[in-house]
């Protein structure tokens, strides 16, 4: 039964992936629930302008350069004059959007959870006023997410100078598309323009692409994105972007000091992070408190400082994936309701869905090594029989143990299919796996997953298969 004395148990305040999820999970623990969202669709960035779109013109890129450029000839399917129709494949993006974003709709209301249209801001710790009404709740959940970060002095247009909402839209492929900033998002989407026939530089501030990975996985990615004609310039840093006539000039030197050069574009797309939105949420009237990055802080349980505020995903401290955001948002909800949830932040995956895909869970190398003496053992795709007969040999795989008790402490992948195989390493470390539980583990033949086997054979030394 909902408190009387207010309008709702649970408003959550955000409907992505942490928020949705958070709102019908309370539901279904029979709190009365709301989710106050401005856009005109749910589902947040990742259904609208980020994952999912993201996947399917990266899905749509990889057929096309496996048509047009003789890959299958080899298989003996040989194709004459293929042709690339932009405009298809951004309506069967738009399709896939909006299947999902009305699923989601539909599970609004088939779990009761009312849908609050327009923006919220705190009134006091309890009340929220959203697009013009007052709304009270006894438990609110701060789930707003996170925004593309600006970088000082470059003005987005979404026409020359794009952010990844921009670059998922593009009208036409550019001849050049400079990416600013060598992470998941911008390697990701300056892999589709390659793709689709775009000269693609990336230029990284840091020494390596991908921060945060393990560094062999960092250096293989760089080679094999290099081999597929991606030009990567990293310790670099853009000094400014001017946009005249359609085209920009990007000014570049090297980051530690060096002499400039200019990279002529006419699309730029800056991926350089993103930052938590707390702007307009008013949270200073309700005496929520904010970490030194901005983040809004939260204990254990997610809980604030405030006492019936709590907040998930982007918007608060950790890694800003849609999927840590889900599992915050079930946590959260059960929390609320006196059950126990909890989210093993230690095991939660990453992928970036370039070709190959890229995949990580646990500890890097170095950051595994700083801990303690680690084992560590290797399997190349290319020992693998499955990715032999399908011509997709590029990558490996890396299980990182614990030298003394076995223990599985990290595992990366570099492969086509390391985003659904990394879903194996994450269910054995969340079970406390040893490098031998997976070893002694039959894994079916021929299949992409036996190199995790292989993998973790080799940590003891014994691989079969090289």
């Amino acid at each position: 039964m909902a408190d009387q004395t207010y309008d709702y148990d649970v408003l959550v305040i955000g409907a992505g992936p942490g928020g949705y999820v958070a709102a019908i999970r309370a539901a279904q623990l029979g709190l009365k629930t709301a989710c106050a969202e401005s856009r005109e669709t749910l589902g947040g960035t990742c259904l609208n302008v980020g994952c999912i779109p993201s996947k399917a013109l990266l899905h749509a890129s990889e057929i096309y350069e496996e048509a047009s450029h003789g890959a299958l000839a080899k298989f003996g399917i040989k194709f004459d004059n293929v042709a690339l129709d932009l405009d298809q494949m951004h309506a069967e993006k738009a399709k896939a959007v909006k299947e999902l974003t009305g699923g989601i709709e539909f599970l609004f209301k088939k779990n009761k959870v009312t849908w609050l249209k327009g923006r919220a801001a705190f009134k006091d710790a309890h009340s929220v006023d959203v697009g013009g009404e007052t709304v009270t709740a006894k438990n609110i959940v701060i789930a707003t997410g996170s925004s593309v970060t600006p970088l000082p002095g470059v003005e987005i247009d979404q026409q020359v100078v794009i952010d990844s909402t921009g670059a998922l839209a593009l009208p036409k492929v550019p001849e050049h598309l400079v990416v600013i900033g060598g992470g998941v998002i911008g390697l990701e989407l300056g892999s589709v323009w390659r793709r689709l026939g775009a000269k693609v530089t990336v230029v990284e501030y840091l020494d390596q692409i991908l921060p945060g990975f393990d560094g062999e996985v960092r250096k293989e990615s760089a080679k094999l994105f290099k081999k597929q004609g991606m030009e990567i310039k990293t310790s670099t840093k853009v000094t400014g972007v001017t946009v005249e006539g359609g085209r920009a000039t990007v000014s570049v030197e090297p980051s530690a000091g060096g002499a400039a050069e200019t990279l002529d574009a006419d699309a730029v797309l800056v991926a350089i992070g993103r930052k938590p939105n707390i702007d307009g949420l008013n949270l200073e009237v309700a005496g929520v408190k904010l970490t030194e990055r901005g983040q809004v802080g939260i204990d254990h349980d997610f809980r604030t400082n405030v006492d019936g505020i709590w907040a998930i995903g982007d918007v608060a401290p950790g890694l800003m994936l849609a999927h840590k955001a889900e599992d915050e948002g079930v946590a959260v909800a059960e929390n609320i309701a006196g059950q126990t949830g909890i989210v093993n932040h230690d095991v939660i995956p990453s992928v970036v869905y370039t070709m190959p895909e890229i995949a990580g869970v646990g500890l890097s190398e170095e950051a595994a090594k700083e801990r303690g003496a680690i084992k560590v053992g290797k399997f190349p795709m290319m020992a693998n029989s499955r990715a032999k007969t399908n011509r997709d040999t590029d990558g490996f795989v890396k299980v990182i143990a614990d030298a003394e008790t076995d223990r599985v402490l990290g595992v990366w992948i570099v492969a086509s299919l390391a985003g659904t195989m990394i879903a194996e390493a994450a269910v054995a470390m969340e079970f406390g796996a040893t490098s031998e539980d997976i070893a002694y583990t039959c894994h079916a033949h021929p299949t992409h997953a036996e190199a995790m086997k292989e993998a973790a054979m080799a940590v003891t030394g014994k691989p079969i298969h090289i």
